[in-house]
């Protein structure tokens, strides 16, 4: 394959929590903002964007990773030096071995955690809706759900799998010993703050409040785990009422400062609040840790909280990445067996072209416009090319996918196929149907020496072939001298009737 696939991206593990949302994504995905958009170098793309990532997916040709990051810094008001010492960059098999990974959600904080299929599958959705996809990243992107489908279901890596939200959760439990008896606040209404929800009813949180600028949204989630919906205009009221704040929205700056939680420690008298931000770009503005009485925890603080819960993943993570592997072996067989279409395609146009001008000079030669005669030469000269590259086409479909590029060229080299898509055996016939016209004697002329000497080569067999027939003829002619005139003889084959 001529292009390449390239993925440049950051995550938690090359870029703290303020540099994810410095470069972060979210609102350059949709058709009327694309960040990446295709042209130059890049053919097709897609852009991941999360609270712990942010990746780009590209297909193309020549400088693909200067172009993304180019982009990519340009949609940030930033340069591709200030990304330089954040980011990763995979090609080709390394690229889909990591998206894979990425899908089956072993390259996440937090191992097996479901999240990360939905983001990506979003993702792809509004790639495909900028029409920004196509072949190669279409056939990728739903290899990459298949993949994490089968890590799910044959390996136990996903089972009781934890997400950032249960490791919010977790840490809670830890600064109170037990939900019993305290008050749970959530900013935000998304999936991170229904699985939060799910896990602190779980744990037997007293009771939850939800405040979201959508307030029916709120209410709808409130009301589903019997809690109390809360306008965000009066946030920071409800707040005075809660122990723990856990904050998920989608809001492009933080939209709790200190000035704010001031008043709200003045009137709890300065009972301790626990904040736990988990929204990239965050929520909460670190000025609030300055705060007495208040302890905050962003998303870089659950690496500890999730770390204990690796270990008794690891070994279904080995089985996990032996499926990626073999997954991504899969993908490369397809990407190498679609690099065999073209030559293909060049053999099949050559073998046509071939027909049609022997039919043609053929035609010709018998004197004859008869239009059953055309096809009949026409499927017998079918059936013989089908015949003929049944071997070399099988050779290129059914090779070695290692050896893919080397047998591209081997049939290159016994074909002798050119730039044009012309074979030498071709070019000689155009030349011959041209010298037929023009009534000229002169050997068609080539560029490359070893193709002249095959036409010159050809050309003196053909005229081997004249003489021996015009000497069988005359040979049958003077045989039949003798006999009667009036029955009929065949010529090379064909049916013919005496005149004398």
């Amino acid at each position: 394959m001529d292009c390449e696939i390239v993925l440049v991206g950051l995550n938690h593990r090359t870029a703290q929590v303020n540099v994810r949302e410095r470069f972060a994504l979210v609102n350059h995905t949709s058709p009327e903002a694309w960040a990446l958009p295709l042209g130059g170098p890049i053919q097709e793309a897609l852009i991941l964007s999360t609270c712990n990532r942010v990746e780009l997916l590209a297909m193309g040709t020549g400088d693909v990773r200067s172009r993304m990051l180019e982009l990519w810094a340009k949609a940030r008001d930033a340069s591709p030096q200030d990304l330089e010492p954040y980011v990763y960059t995979y090609h080709n098999d390394d690229a889909v071995r990591h998206l894979f990974s990425v899908a089956s959600s072993l390259d996440s904080i937090v191992l097996g955690e479901p999240q990360i299929l939905g983001q990506l599958k979003d993702a792809y959705r509004k790639a495909s809706a900028s029409h920004a996809t196509g072949v190669i990243l279409n056939h990728l992107l739903h290899k990459a759900f298949s993949v994490a489908k089968r890590v799910r279901t044959e390996t136990a890596v996903a089972s009781s799998a934890v997400s950032i939200s249960y490791a919010a959760v977790e840490l809670a439990k830890r600064i109170f010993g037990t939900m019993s008896g305290h008050k749970a606040m959530l900013v935000g209404a998304g999936e991170m703050a229904e699985l939060a929800a799910t896990h602190l009813v779980q744990n037997g949180i007293s009771e939850i409040l939800v405040s979201n600028r959508t307030y029916s949204r709120a209410e709808d989630l409130a009301r589903f785990y019997n809690g109390r919906a809360v306008p965000f205009e009066k946030l920071c009221e409800a707040l005075r009422e809660v122990d723990i704040v856990i904050t998920s929205t989608g809001a492009p700056e933080a939209i709790i400062h200190a000035r704010d939680i001031r008043s709200v420690l003045k009137a709890r008298r300065n009972r301790p609040m626990f904040f736990i931000d988990i929204a990239v770009p965050r929520d909460v503005d670190p000025d609030v840790n300055s705060l007495d009485n208040i302890y905050l925890y962003d998303i870089d603080d659950l690496k500890e909280v999730v770390e204990e819960n690796l270990a008794a993943r690891r070994s279904e993570a080995i089985k996990a990445q032996a499926i990626v592997e073999e997954e991504m072996q899969n993908f490369h067989s397809w990407v190498e067996r679609l690099s065999v279409q073209p030559i293909i395609k060049q053999l099949v146009h050559i073998s046509q072209e071939t027909i049609d001008d022997e039919v043609a000079g053929t035609m010709r030669r018998l004197g004859t416009s008869d239009e059953a005669v055309r096809e009949a030469l026409v499927c017998m000269g079918q059936a013989l090319v089908k015949k003929f590259l049944h071997a070399p086409i099988s050779y290129l479909k059914e090779g070695d996918s290692a050896n893919a590029s080397r047998n591209i060229l081997t049939i290159q080299q016994v074909f002798n196929l050119d730039g044009n898509n012309q074979s030498s055996f071709a070019l000689y016939h155009h030349e011959q149907a041209e010298q037929e016209q023009k009534a000229a004697a002169n050997v068609p002329t080539f560029t490359c020496p070893g193709a002249a000497r095959a036409a010159q080569r050809s050309a003196e067999a053909a005229r081997d072939l004249d003489s021996a027939m015009e000497e069988a003829r005359n040979r049958r002619a003077e045989s039949g001298s003798d006999k009667n005139n009036d029955k009929s003889c065949t010529d090379g084959g064909m049916p013919c009737v005496s005149t004398s």
